[in-house]
């Protein structure tokens, strides 16, 4: 009888054991916004090989391992932001995302600082093997990664200009890395800013109180909602008539011209969602815009395919 006793709080022990560990592993995926890195990794690859790479053959670019270096280094920088940005914001996470705060409990802060201090030199190494310039770019990404979470992340309008910069900045040392400079995408560029910016904003609306009581001067809750909705719908605007640009002035064709047009008609339904300004309808715009860039990702993945055909 003792023996089946002894067992069984050993089965349990062992399994509470396992269920921690399991806790721990996806507690730090989430504090890392490991998922968050993967999106961007294979934006990536696509942008990188289907539009600022124009001339390299698909062969070549799998054996270019300077190009798979500096997207390993973006990785594990995305990895090390994302990490000292929920430890700036972690008391504000409590109340705004209480769930993947309590997994994230599993582990101390600490641990999470150690892992942030371990992924930003491993970055920093490989980048210095790669050459000095590159080395410098993480240097300054690296720099603004910890200063928008320590600093900025706290002022007004700055805090969505650097956020949405620093998700754009490794495209950008692609772009110079290839050289790819033209109208095409810079409108390219202008339309993915404008809409990442509208997200960031929209976001900003639905966590308004949270951030005011924590010290985060906002675009929400500095301003009035109607001012508010007014300058996101100001924005989308614009984003449309980027879209508009980039259909009749550059010849873009394929699945792209078709994501472009089939873009107005989202943003219409967007403003339409905001201007209902309810809580929800805010919610529902950011998915649709976020399910927009992803759209966007996989029309330039079958763009590029169909190109190289």
């Amino acid at each position: 009888m003792n023996s089946e006793k002894e067992n069984f709080q050993e089965k349990n022990f062992v399994s509470k054991s396992l269920i921690y560990r399991f806790s721990q592993f996806v507690g730090f995926l989430l504090g890392a916004r490991f998922f968050v890195a993967i999106l961007l990794t294979f934006a990536l690859y696509v942008s990188t090989f289907f539009l600022f790479n124009q001339d390299e053959s698909f062969r070549k670019f799998v054996f270019d391992f300077r190009v798979h270096g500096i997207i390993f280094c973006t990785v594990l920088t995305i990895l090390a932001g994302g990490i000292i940005n929920q430890f700036y914001d972690f008391e504000k996470d409590h109340i705004v995302k209480p769930f993947r705060t309590r997994i994230q409990s599993f582990i101390k802060q600490k641990y999470f600082l150690y892992a942030y201090l371990f992924l930003s030199i491993i970055s920093l190494g490989v980048a210095w093997t790669i050459s000095h310039n590159v080395f410098a770019f993480f240097v300054v990404y690296q720099f603004f990664m910890w200063f928008y979470s320590h600093k900025l992340s706290r002022i007004l309008i700055l805090n969505n200009l650097t956020f949405v910069s620093l998700t754009l900045y490794p495209f950008f040392g692609m772009m110079v890395y290839y050289e790819t400079f033209s109208k095409k995408v810079l409108l390219m560029a202008i339309f993915l800013f404008l809409i990442l910016l509208c997200i960031d904003i929209v976001k900003d609306t639905l966590t308004k109180s949270v951030d005011k009581a924590f010290g985060y001067t906002t675009i929400p809750n500095y301003f009035k909602t109607k001012t508010t909705k007014g300058i996101i719908i100001f924005l989308m605007i614009i984003t449309m008539t980027v879209s508009m640009k980039l259909i009749l002035k550059t010849g873009i064709s394929g699945f792209m011209a078709y994501y472009f047009s089939g873009g107005l008609f989202v943003f219409v339904l967007c403003i339409y969602l905001l201007l209902n300004s309810s809580r929800k309808s805010n919610f529902l715009t950011i998915n649709i815009l976020r399910l927009w860039v992803f759209v966007g990702i996989i029309a330039m993945l079958l763009n590029g395919i169909e190109g190289k055909i």
